[in-house]
């Protein structure tokens, strides 16, 4: 089995075939796609979040109090 695609690029002269893409660059493609994909999730997630704590300590001063008196351990 080969590991090399051949791929037709048109364009106003012709065709040209003389662009070759690697399976292995085309599977990366798709790995970068995914992680990024899987970023974007965490980061709505993460936005998510602070959102419903804001909401409930009842603003953003409480929030960062109730915070640093978790550090505190008070």
């Amino acid at each position: 089995m080969s590991d090399t695609a051949h791929t037709k690029l048109r364009s106003q002269a012709g065709v040209l075939d003389k662009s070759e893409t690697t399976v292995s660059a085309e599977v990366d493609k798709v790995i970068v796609g995914t992680v990024i994909a899987f970023t974007g999730v965490v980061g709505l997630w993460s936005v998510a979040c602070l959102v419903s704590a804001l909401f409930q300590a009842g603003g953003p001063l409480q929030l960062l109090t109730g915070y640093f008196k978790a550090l505190a351990g008070m």
